[in-house]
C-alpha cells in the first residue's frame, strides 16, 4: 500500500501545482524511489490511492509494468491513511502487507531493506514492524526522533530525543483494522497501540536515508545524493 493521496501542505507553494509523489529528487520522481525497491524485492502489486492531482499521478504510472499498479481512488474524500487501508482491505487479503509512505527514500543501501524487514517479520510476536532509520546522519530530519529500541527489538516510544525515526515503511497485519467501523481515519494510533502491547518491533534499515518533507529538503537530498555519488 503506497500513500500518494496527501495534499503535500508542507510543499507548497510547488505542490499547488504538482502533487508530492511526483516531485522530481536527483532526476527521479519520489514515488518511483518506493517502487523501485518494491520491484527490486519482488513485489508483484501496489495498491497506490490518489486524490490530489490525481490525474497527474495516474498518468505517471499508467506505463509502470513492476510493480503492477492497482488505483485506489479517494479523489471524492480523502481517507487519511488508516481509512486509505481499510478502503482496500479487501484486495489484500489475510496475510501481511507493506505499507509505503512517498516522501523518502533510501540511497546506496549495500541490501535490501524491505528484504530485511520481511525476514524479519514473526506473525506470532508482531502485529507490525517498521524500518527504522539513525536519527542522526539522516537527511532531511528536523525532529527529535521518533523512537528507542529494545534488545529484542520491539519499539519503545519515551519522551525527549530519541536515537531511530520511522523511515515511512512497514510491514502490517490487515487483522489489526478488524471492527472499525469509520472510514476516514490516522493510522498511527493502530501502531502505537502495537507498540503498548509489545507487538510493535522495529529493524534499523542500512543505506542513506533521505526525508523530502519540504522545499528546502529537495536541495538537501540532491547534494547529499551527489557527495555519495563522489
Amino acid at each position: 500500500m503506497v500513500f500518494a493521496a496527501g495534499l503535500g501542505t508542507r510543499m507548497r507553494p510547488l505542490t499547488d501545482a504538482t502533487p508530492k509523489p511526483l516531485v522530481s529528487v536527483a532526476g527521479r520522481a519520489l514515488i518511483d524511489y518506493a517502487l523501485d525497491d518494491f520491484a527490486r524485492a519482488g513485489v508483484e502489486t501496489a495498491i497506490v490511492n490518489v486524490h490530489h492531482l490525481a490525474d497527474q499521478i495516474e498518468a505517471h504510472l499508467a506505463s509502470r509494468m513492476e510493480p503492477r499498479i492497482v488505483l485506489s481512488d479517494e479523489r471524492d474524500l480523502l481517507l487519511d491513511q488508516g481509512g486509505g487501508i481499510k478502503k482496500v482491505l479487501p484486495l489484500i487479503g489475510d496475510d501481511p502487507f507493506f505499507i509505503c509512505n512517498t516522501d523518502a527514500f533510501w540511497f546506496g543501501a549495500a541490501r535490501s531493506n524491505l528484504l530485511a524487514l520481511a525476514r524479519a517479520w514473526d506473525a506470532n510476536e508482531m502485529d507490525a514492524a517498521l524500518l527504522l532509520s539513525p536519527t542522526q546522519g539522516s537527511v532531511g530530519v528536523d525532529w527529535e526522533g521518533d523512537f528507542d529500541l529494545s534488545p529484542e527489538g520491539r519499539i519503545i516510544r519515551r519522551e525527549g530525543a530519541k536515537p531511530y525515526v520511522y523511515s515511512g515503511v512497514g510491514l502490517i497485519k490487515p487483522q489489526l483494522f478488524a471492527g472499525e467501523a469509520k472510514d476516514v481515519f490516522k493510522l498511527a494510533p493502530f501502531l502505537f497501540s502495537a507498540a503498548e502491547k509489545g507487538r510493535l518491533f522495529g529493524v534499523v534499515s542500512n543505506g542513506l536515508w533521505l526525508h523530502v518533507g519540504t522545499v528546502a529538503a529537495i536541495e538537501q537530498a540532491e547534494k547529499a545524493i551527489a557527495a555519495q555519488r563522489r
